[in-house]
């Protein structure tokens, strides 16, 4: 664990860090540190295979970690932390492709930066990742439909960004009702914000008249059985009942074809006595 924030530390962020394979948590946040993000995070082995039994012999000191905008105090479960905050500072360009391949990471805070650019749609291979803040940054484009893929994710901040487009409505973006998370993007749209995309409206005056469409559909349906029923019903019953010579002949018909099956079956429960009989 590396935890060097709220000081003043300028430069860009030091690439030998990379080269420190079991770091898990990785705090650099308040501070003056400029120039881009390394692309040698991938490095960090303890974020991108398990590495936790090296733990085991060591004694863990009670620390506290600043987890999704609060302070945490963690002990025994320090090893299973895994984050990577490099909020507030001065740090600039684009998302590295390569912090997609930390899919051990749980939590990634780059917020308060300069960074530009679109938020690459590898973050959607970072299967581990609970917390992503990047907000108040310079990022563009569209928010990636990947980011649905991240089934762990709880918190999630994108606000105050120059992002476009409409917001996915994936199966986990769904759970973020809170619309405070996409504010300051005045080019995006889509719930849950107040903001319709093009196209809304004529998808809602659609989706309503397919809804009345099949309304009335069913409803005809339903009637279309009634009448079939009443007609059917009084077709038979109704003939029955006022005509008396075919009342006596359906009454008729129907004795009679019980007393044939009654017999038939009578004849073959005797022929198969017979039959155990001689046998």
């Amino acid at each position: 664990m590396l935890r060097l924030r709220s000081n003043f530390f300028t430069g860009q962020y030091p690439r030998q860090l990379c080269n420190l394979g079991y770091l898990h948590i990785l705090d650099l946040s308040h501070n003056n540190f400029s120039g881009t993000i390394p692309t040698c995070f991938n490095n960090l082995t303890s974020l991108v295979h398990n590495v936790s039994d090296i733990y085991n012999d060591y004694y863990l000191p009670q620390t506290t970690v600043t987890l999704k905008g609060q302070e945490r105090v963690y002990n025994t479960t320090l090893m299973l932390v895994k984050s990577i905050d490099l909020s507030s500072n001065i740090l600039e360009g684009k998302i590295p492709q390569e912090i997609g391949g930390l899919t051990l990471l749980g939590t990634l805070n780059l917020s308060r930066n300069h960074l530009t650019g679109n938020i690459p749609s590898i973050v959607g291979n970072m299967h581990g990742l609970e917390t992503l803040d990047l907000s108040n940054n310079r990022l563009s484009g569209q928010i990636p439909q990947t980011l649905e893929s991240l089934t762990f994710l709880s918190h999630l901040n994108l606000a105050n960004n120059n992002l476009v487009g409409r917001i996915p409505l994936g199966s986990q973006l769904q759970t973020f009702t809170d619309s405070s998370i996409y504010m300051g993007n005045p080019s995006l749209c889509g719930f849950p914000l107040p903001t319709k995309c093009p196209g809304d409206d004529t998808l809602t005056i659609t989706n309503a008249k397919r809804c009345n469409e099949d309304g009335n559909d069913k409803m005809w349906f339903y009637v279309g059985m009634v009448l079939g029923f009443i007609v059917g019903f009084w077709g038979v019953c109704g003939t029955l009942l006022v005509k008396k010579s075919w009342r006596y002949a359906y009454f008729r018909f129907f004795y009679d074809t019980k007393d044939k099956v009654t017999l038939a079956i009578e004849l073959k429960v005797t022929r198969l006595q017979r039959k155990l009989c001689h046998v």
